[in-house]
């Protein structure tokens, strides 16, 4: 009987705790007993001012302009993935085939779009709204008065020069999207939120400035009654129900990889490349091109034009080796305006070397995404603020301080002649100084000679050769998480289980699990159903933090409090 007492009030808890998992393309958002997350497109379209300055966000990262150079580079590596899959053999044996391309391409350009009579719609601008929020801001005409803004780019706040861009307004972009969600949605009415608690999922490599401004936002300007943070990694490895895991997280426009054991994240071992499944539909889109793509108006700066390219390579996109040869597929195009169309096409290798080039990323260098150098935990630790009393800022300045009085008191008394500097001073002179070292090697480690990032399997094992010792890399080598919406494909965990077990140090290959969905679960909500998880524990009766003690105490508050090394 106790027992359901114990689960009913589990259940009322669970529905007071609202979870919130911001991405650079979706938000996911939902109550603690919700199986699933309400998810939206994480974007904004607000109307612009009278002679106001354009600004639009596209769905899609930018390609960069195809110099003669860099679509040589693209061949070269275009034409090194293709010979890797000739080289490779069907699960009966056989060598896999493949139909020659240009075969393909005679089969697109012939290929005529069938229109549906009577299908045109309208575009929503007329509807008088000043604020359009999620996958409404798909249907604004592209040349129309609206501004759209995505707040969060490759994982990080979209901070830019142009209208919209400051931190102010991003914030603002944030609160108007998540609240809409919370009362349209959730039903949650402004006068109930000090009902509600929040549980922020934020990076595993975060920004000390961005975390202040979050949690401002839930408990002072949306009102939530406490709150508080956890890492996406440490999130995934309680959804997933794992005590450990090297956690390989490949969203939208980033891909993160650290070392997760005990709900602690490892900062040594966390890296994040600005890449993500954004990154490899423009890899799909100009293989597709280059085979005679039938829908030859698409342009992928158009929100819908975006759209239906990213869910082409959802559903075109695999790596199964036995799939060999041509397949035919067919879409549809509908855009406001017009008629709906619906084309076939032909496609061979270009859904498999697409994925591929998560592990091939000289093909990244479409989107520039491969030229970015990989950000590693000392990108944000040692970010001082004058909030935070305990920074590494702070306790340098202090020791230096300390060394210059006890330095005039021994002058001044004529004791010593050479003082020694104080403790306080070597330790965080020589703590900065080796983080410096790290970091300096990290940036090494995960760039070839020509600037380019290594591959998804080689940025795994760097990661988990950072691990303390031989007994947590042992552990880490059995158990690989991949979580996040950005390599959904068919086949992807096997590759990468082959790629590993050629490079894994001999020592560590007797065991190697790849979980790439976790409990049969979709590996885009894993860590906002571990966050869901973690919040109604016990043990997380200390970390809520509530707005009179933000309010009071500020940053300090958040470094005692946090579940994550500050």
């Amino acid at each position: 009987m106790s027992t359901l007492k114990d689960q009913a009030e589990h259940h009322i808890q669970a529905q007071n705790i609202i979870v919130i998992h911001p991405g650079s393309h979706y938000l996911r958002i939902g109550r603690a007993s919700d199986v699933n997350p309400v998810r939206i497109l994480h974007a904004i379209a607000r109307r612009r001012k009278p002679g106001g300055a354009a600004h639009r966000d596209c769905v899609l990262p930018p390609v960069v302009e195809k110099s003669k150079e860099l679509l040589q580079e693209l061949e070269d590596c275009r034409l090194q993935i293709t010979h890797t899959l000739q080289s490779c053999v069907q699960s009966n044996g056989q060598r896999r085939y493949a139909t020659p391309p240009q075969q393909i391409a005679a089969f697109n350009r012939r290929s005529q779009p069938e229109v549906v009579p009577d299908s045109e719609t309208e575009w929503h601008d007329k509807d008088g709204s000043d604020v359009v929020i999620g996958e409404d801001v798909l249907l604004l005409n592209p040349d129309g008065e609206y501004n759209v803004h995505f707040p969060i780019r490759r994982g990080e706040l979209n901070l830019h020069g142009d209208v919209g861009g400051s931190l102010f307004a991003i914030m603002s972009d944030l609160q108007t999207i998540w609240e809409h969600v919370l009362q349209t949605r959730l039903f949650i009415k402004p006068s109930e939120m000090k009902q509600y608690r929040a549980v922020l999922v934020i990076p595993d490599i975060y920004n000390r400035a961005h975390l202040r401004e979050y949690v401002t936002l839930l408990l002072n300007q949306i009102g939530f009654g406490c709150c508080f943070l956890v890492q996406d990694h440490v999130a995934a490895t309680f959804g997933a129900g794992l005590g450990y895991a090297c956690v390989v997280d490949v969203g939208d426009e980033k891909t993160s990889v650290s070392c997760v054991e005990d709900g602690i994240s490892h900062p040594n071992t966390r890296v994040r490349f600005d890449y993500g499944g954004a990154d490899v539909t423009q890899v799909f889109y100009w293989l597709l091109q280059k085979c005679a793509f039938p829908y030859r108006e698409c342009n992928e700066r158009t929100p819908l034009d975006g759209i239906l390219l990213r869910r082409l390579k959802e559903d075109f996109g695999h790596v199964n080796l036995d799939v060999c040869g041509s397949v035919e597929k067919s879409f549809s195009v509908q855009h406001p305006g017009m008629s709906k169309r619906n084309y076939t096409l032909q496609v061979g290798d270009e859904a498999l070397v697409a994925p591929l080039s998560i592990f091939f990323t000289e093909l990244l260098a479409i989107t520039g995404a491969n030229r970015t150098a990989p950000k590693t935990q000392k990108w944000c630790s040692s970010q001082p603020h004058p909030e935070d009393c305990f920074d590494a800022e702070y306790l340098r300045e202090t020791g230096r301080r300390n060394k210059e009085n006890l330095e005039q008191s021994a002058i001044e008394s004529g004791a010593l002649a050479n003082t020694e500097a104080p403790d306080e001073d070597l330790v965080v002179d020589g703590l900065e100084q080796e983080r410096e070292r790290e970091t300096k090697a990290n940036d090494r480690d995960y760039l070839l000679p020509g600037g380019q990032l290594v591959g998804l399997d080689q940025a795994i094992i760097q990661s988990i050769e950072r691990c303390s010792s031989d007994e947590l890399k042992r552990k880490m080598y059995g158990c690989i998480l991949i979580v996040g919406g950005g390599i959904k494909f068919p086949g992807i965990g096997s590759w990468l289980q082959s790629q590993l077990a050629r490079k894994i140090p001999a020592g560590y290959r007797s065991e190697q699990s790849i979980v790439s969905s976790p409990k049969d679960m979709d590996p885009e909500i894993t860590s906002w159903k571990g966050a869901a998880v973690m919040s109604c524990l016990e043990s997380v009766v200390e970390l809520w933090l509530t707005e009179p003690e933000w309010t009071r105490y500020g940053l300090r508050i958040l470094r005692e409090k946090a579940v994550f090394m500050w």
